[in-house]
């Protein structure tokens, strides 16, 4: 594009009003679109005003004439018109005054003591960033003098963005040195004709439809066609929900050694110093973020593009320069691919960004700037030489800004052979520390670049060496323990310290810790004449009793390993399981053998054989190690069944030891175990107890299930240690739990929300969130939760258990960078029971131990390490969720659904549309010419023959087809939120019929959050479960004055069932109480 002679006459418009008290208008021009867009920015208030204040400083050691200089600034006023322009109310046009006298105050610090003065100057150039300038009524451009010595000034210049730009102050600094020296030497200084903001703008206007132009936002467009990737850089906090402007800098020098070595590489790849650095910090923010398809945006200075290069004013144009990234790619190829793509931006930079933005289609994200959060600038400093300040010598250097548009802005500028990266941040989002941590990060990536350009990316080094260190300190857990052991030994040691205390305790029945360890005795005995030994599997199906204590004791007493079966499971499941584990014994009680499926095994009733059980009373000889399996336990898989996971004495022992210190039991607890044997958390609440001579008290099913039971139980059992799920501590709150001050509460088995933990926090002695897959044996890593403001993680490994936080190449991810957790240590599972293929993939050999036997197990979930070596817990990397404690394979979910021959295609996710209350939703498109409702009808029944009730989705949703990415795969993230209408209930509503049905109904509709709620209805079909059952129990006893239990609820679980027993109830307390009034009739006062 050239520029064309433009006539000021007949081209400038000049106006008959006059808004300025000091200066007369010489004329107007349209505003450029970018000064438009800067100007509509600035109308969301003083800090996005301030975002845009370019503030810079001028170090002046010498003698300076003060009044000189004063002058020296009003004639760059006067010679440059974008110093003297303001902008109309509207944004649209330039408002350019023939002359502007503009206040130069001088401020007198020399007379202050070093530490008072620093103190004031920071305030002073703070004032600065954070004064808003006056668009409309201006000045846009201020200066002042602050006085340090008699012999140092510092020249304070503070403009406006919509006018002035970073090239502007390559041409204003050196413009003013000339004025100054010309005037101190009583010359004119030679300076060039400048060039006029007002020519640029009108230019501007009239090429905005010009071929070229159009053109070139064709070029835009097509770079985002398709797609527009988000940049979601690691934050240390979670974005606002409105974008913020608070900002502050950190600099970061690279040394002239590495600058140098980038400026020979680049050359011999044919690549500029800005193309080089450029590619390098694109591959930062890949390796960062883990994204492959990322932008950054570039500026380019307008100035230089049309040849105006005495142009002061707003000229620079923002390009969103997009890369894709491969880690298997060396940075050599890829830097050599950056160069045309680099070189096509800049070619095509006479474009406004903001137009651009509106015409891609952008999701509304009000937390977020468009498109480039992210901008890297490459620079030249105005060094002394280029400053001709007479007699003086001079440093210029930019002020931080204490607001910033963007959330990462680096200035890369270089000075005397070194580059200084200024990096503004938004200090809502950044901490000054990880600003600093991150841009060493970059550091040591550009000297691995240099050192090896032909390493591929993915390997290439990030880790300083300080951050590796600090990695290394954070794993270092290494503790005795007794290796040789095995989880019955640990009892039986426990047996002859306290034989006659109190091991079990169950509803009325106890049993010590001797008599214990006999019955188990003899069980063992009896087990092993069956040709239970070593590596043996017994199934274990029983209720939660004292029988299922000594079942676990007698199994591993005998040399076996037990596999928990949960009676409750579909008989499908539990016949896969029997199968699977060729299960030779199964122990069960007598009521539990009519549910179980068909089997192989020889059946011991624990409850009816105990006179064929009768064997010797003496612990069995030893005839397992510790590196023989204790236990299988059967957890989720995401093909579709099951999966067995093989623990080893010795994981379990190394566990328990370390549970035992911290959060720590001793003889003198009393530990209330309310878990599921099928849960591997039962390991540690019957194990642990028992290894250091406390008290085990269980409860039922069913205690278990109901708050105000439970909480009867936590009191009078009188219990030190607990540790269920978050659903369970809920369920406790819900029913008026008031804490208990000797209580170690630890909470397990899915995220400890931030709103639990702070209800939990007053009411006992202390509180831990515990984590760990199963596969890692119970829990890996331990967090005591003790502020309520700070977000809740999963803490530090515990002994002998190593964290690696990886990405996608094995390699470790920088502190407070998302990566997959991986553990390694004395925890780890055999692998899966008969599942080769399976185990090779989860369990890989361990890349940072010389031990080729060490191994990691691949969690799938998405971690950080925090900078005080605390662990953060992000997610999943895949489809796995844990619900209300329970470890969920969604696609073993969508595999059975897949099974019912009706539906097509079947996608099963967690939903919180409610603030913590998550639950299953199952979408379903039906196959051609079926009743989408018809189907969802038969759905949940069709899932709990094959699944366990805590897998069968809350709610079912028909789609006509399912939301996909450009890619073709299913966006889970486009899918709709239920309707609580729930239409497939419609179809089969029954209405009440009495005032009792219909406050039942009421309640249910406002706890499921369902529309309305027929008499046939069943409450867990609707998407109930314990938690909202207690709040079902708690407001019908409230309102309808009718003393009903969880249990009741179980048993009669449609609207017409359970207002029929409250009817009943009612009636019965009525008749009760009558009864009462006419026997008191009969005593005088007194007597009763």
């Amino acid at each position: 594009m050239t520029l064309s002679p433009v006539d000021y006459q007949s081209t400038l418009t000049a106006v008959d009003f006059d808004p300025f008290a000091d200066g007369e208008l010489l004329l107007t021009a349209p505003a450029t679109e970018s000064q438009k867009e800067i100007w509509a920015s600035v109308q969301m208030g003083d800090a996005a005003n301030c975002a845009y204040n370019e503030s810079q400083s001028l170090r002046l050691r010498g003698e300076l004439d003060v009044k000189l200089f004063q002058s020296a600034v009003e004639k760059l006023v006067q010679r440059h018109e974008a110093l003297r322009t303001t902008f109309s109310t509207d944004g649209n046009t330039l408002c350019i005054v023939a002359s502007r006298q503009i206040e130069i105050p001088i401020i007198e610090l020399s007379n202050l003591e070093p530490q008072e003065q620093q103190e004031k100057l920071a305030r002073i150039l703070r004032q600065e960033v954070e004064q808003p300038f006056d668009l409309e009524h201006g000045p846009l451009f201020r200066a002042k003098i602050v006085k340090l010595q008699p012999q140092e000034h510092l020249a304070i210049l503070t403009a406006h963005h919509i006018i002035c730009d970073g090239w502007s102050w390559a041409v204003l600094m050196p413009d003013l040195g000339k004025l100054y020296s010309g005037l101190q030497q009583g010359i004119v200084p030679e300076l060039e004709e400048p060039d006029y903001l007002s020519e640029y703008a009108i230019l501007q206007e009239e090429e905005a439809d010009s071929p070229e132009a159009i053109a070139t936002e064709q070029y835009w467009l097509q770079q985002f066609a398709g797609s527009v990737p988000v940049l979601d850089f690691p934050s240390d906090r979670p974005r606002p929900p409105l974008r913020t402007f608070n900002a502050a800098r950190e600099d970061w020098h690279l040394s002239p050694e590495l600058v140098a070595n980038l400026k020979q590489l680049g050359t011999k790849l044919g690549c500029s110093f800005m193309t080089t650095i450029l590619g390098g910090f694109e591959v930062w923010l890949h390796r960062l973020t883990g994204q492959n398809d990322l932008v950054v945006g570039i500026p380019a200075a307008g100035q230089a593009a049309l040849g105006q290069y005495n142009l002061v004013g707003h000229c620079v144009n923002l390009l969103p320069l997009r890369s894709q990234i491969h880690g298997e790619k060396s940075f050599g190829d890829y830097l050599q691919t950056r160069r045309s793509a680099v070189l096509d931006a800049y070619d095509h930079q006479q474009f406004t960004f903001g137009s651009l933005v509106k015409k891609l289609v952008l999701p509304r994200d009000s937390s977020r700037i468009p498109l480039v959060p992210i901008i890297f600038n490459v620079d030249q400093a105005l060094d002394s030489d280029r400053l001709p300040f007479i007699g003086l010598e001079v440093e210029f250097f930019s002020n931080p800004r204490a607001f910033e548009n963007f959330e990462l802005f680096i200035n890369a500028t270089e000075s005397h052979g070194e580059l200084i990266l200024e990096c503004q941040y938004n200090t809502n989002l950044f901490d000054a520390d990880t600003i600093r941590r991150r841009m060493a990060e970059f550091e040591t990536l550009l000297w691995g670049i240099v050192a090896n350009p032909n390493q591929i990316i993915a390997k290439l080094p990030i880790l300083p060496a300080v951050e590796q260190q600090l990695l290394a300190t954070w794993n270092n857990t290494q503790t005795a323990y007794p290796q040789d052991i095995c989880i019955h030994q640990l009892f039986e040691t426990q047996v002859e310290k306290t034989p006659d205390a109190i091991a079990v305790v169950f509803e009325d029945q106890q049993i010590s810790y001797r008599e214990l360890n006999q019955r188990a005795n003899q069980l063992a005995h009896y087990l092993q004449s069956l040709g239970v030994g070593s590596e043996v599997l017994v199934g274990l199906c029983v209720e939660r009793s004292l029988e299922m204590v000594v079942g676990v004791l007698g199994i591993l007493k005998a040399g076996g390993a037990y596999v928990p079966l949960d009676y409750a499971y579909p008989e499908e499941r539990l016949a896969f399981m029997l199968q699977d584990a060729q299960v030779s014994v199964l122990l069960t009680q007598e009521k539990l053998k009519s549910g179980l499926p068909n089997h192989q095994a020889e059946i011991v009733c624990l409850d009816t054989n105990w006179q064929s059980i009768d064997y010797g009373l003496d612990n069995p000889t030893p005839n397992v190690t510790s590196n023989n399996l204790a236990y299988v336990i059967y957890t989720s898989g995401s093909t579709g069944q099951p999966k067995g996971v093989q623990i080893q004495h010795q994981s379990a022992v190394n566990l328990l030891n370390a549970i035992a210190k911290e959060p720590g039991l001793t003889a003198e607890d009393t530990l209330l175990s309310v878990t599921s044997l099928s849960f591997d958390i039962a390991v540690s609440e019957i194990f642990l107890p028992l290894s250091v001579g406390a008290k085990l008290v269980l409860v039922s099913r069913e205690v278990a299930a109901d708050g105000t039971q439970l909480l009867k139980a936590l009191t009078t059992s009188g219990a030190t240690f607990m540790q269920p799920t978050p659903v369970t501590w809920r369920l406790l709150l819900a029913a008026g739990w008031q804490g208990s001050p000797q209580l170690k509460m630890i909470s397990t088995g899915e995220a400890l929300p931030r709103d639990l933990a702070n209800q939990l926090l007053p009411k006992g002695a202390c509180l831990w969130n515990l984590y760990g897959p199963t596969e890692t044996t119970i829990w890996s890593t331990g967090y005591k939760v003790t502020t309520a403001n700070k977000a809740i993680g999963i803490g530090c490994p515990l002994a002998n258990t190593q964290i690696y936080i990886l990405d996608s190449h094995l390699q470790p991810v920088p502190i407070g960078i998302s990566g997959e957790l991986y553990i390694g240590g004395e925890g780890l599972a055999r692998g899966y029971l008969n599942r080769p293929e399976l185990t090779a993939e989860r369990f890989i050999s361990n890349p940072f131990s010389p031990n080729p036997e060490s191994r990691l197990y691949k969690t799938g979930d998405l971690a950080r390490y925090l900078p005080d070596g605390h662990i953060e817990y992000l997610g999943r990397i895949d489809y796995q969720v844990k619900l209300r404690g329970f470890r969920i394979e969604l696609g073993e979910i969508e595999t059975a659904l897949l099974q019912h021959r009706e539906v097509k295609e079947a996608v099963v996710i967690v939903r919180e549309d409610i603030p913590n209350e998550t639950s299953l939703v199952g979408y379903i498109v039906a196959e051609t010419g079926q009743d989408s409702l018809q189907v969802i009808s038969q759905l949940r029944r069709f899932l709990k023959q094959q699944l366990p009730d805590f897998m069968v989705p809350t709610i079912f949703m028909a789609l006509e087809a399912m939301p996909l990415t450009p890619n073709g795969k299913v966006d889970r993230k486009a899918l709709p939120q239920p309707d609580a209408s729930r239409p497939e209930l419609e179809a089969n509503y029954v209405a009440p019929r009495t005032p009792i049905e219909q406050q039942i109904a009421d309640i249910w509709a406002q706890v499921l959050n369902v529309k309305q709620v027929g008499i046939n209805d069943n409450f867990f079909e609707l998407g109930g479960y314990s938690l909202l059952g207690i709040q079902v129990v708690s407001r019908v006893r409230q309102a309808l004055q009718a003393e009903i239990l969880m249990s009741n609820l179980f048993e009669l679980p449609t609207v017409a069932d359970l207002a029929e027993r409250v009817e009943t109830l009612r009636w019965a307390t009525q008749g009760v109480q009558a009864a009462e009034s006419e026997t008191a009739d009969d005593y005088e006062e007194g007597e009763l």
